[in-house]
Parts: C-alpha cells; structure tokens; sequence
C-alpha cells in the first residue's frame, strides 16, 4: 500500500513549463511501474508517461519530446517535468503506482495552460 500526494500544478501561459511532483509514503525503489495520467473536462483518465523500476520510460504521443518522466527512490518521489505547453495539455494529472496489479492515485493537480 502507498499513499501519493500531487504538487506543482499551477496556470501557465502556452509555450511555458511546469513540474509536477509526486510523493510516496514508502520507498519506491521496488514499486514496478509508475506513472502520470490525465483527465481533462468530459474526456476519460489517459496515461500521459510511465516509468519502471529500471528508470524504462513510455510516453503517450502527445507528449513525446516536450515531457520528461523522473524518478528519485532516495526522496520517493517520481516528477514529470512538461515543456512547450499547449491549452491541450489542460487537465487534472494524476500520479499513479501499481503494486502487486493494483492502482493506487493521488487526489490530483490541477494544470491548466491559458493565455
């Protein structure tokens, strides 16, 4: 079991940068796969990045070369790091942790790009 908390959402003007953080109540070191998702206004919960516990990363398309998935097992913490951000990067990004085939999120941050 592990408890995630979101940070370092904010409003960002269209081109600009944010990082999110996420931090576990345990060690991370042996958690298989975590990941970022998101959910914008009357769309599903989508995976936005994944990262494994030998620092393998996915990203979705939409994001390919403008976000950067991280993780530190020394701090617990696993950050996504989004560049050159577009209005449709708008939404609430969840962190997200499977252990033993089971999800575990946070309560959310809340990203919204606008000028």
């Amino acid at each position: 079991q592990v408890q995630l908390v979101e940070s370092g959402g904010g409003v960002v003007q269209p081109g600009g940068s944010l990082r999110l953080s996420c931090a576990a109540s345990r060690s991370i070191s042996s958690i298989l796969n975590m990941g970022w998702y998101r959910q914008a206004p009357g769309k599903q919960r989508e995976v936005v990045a994944m990262i494994t516990r030998t620092d393998i990363t996915n990203y979705t398309d939409s994001v390919k070369g403008r976000f950067t998935i991280s993780r530190d097992n020394a701090k617990n913490t696993v950050y996504l790091q989004m560049n050159s951000l577009k209005p449709e990067d708008t939404a609430v990004y969840y962190c997200n942790a499977q252990i033993f085939f089971i999800d575990y999120w946070g309560q959310g941050t809340q990203v919204t790009v606008s000028s």
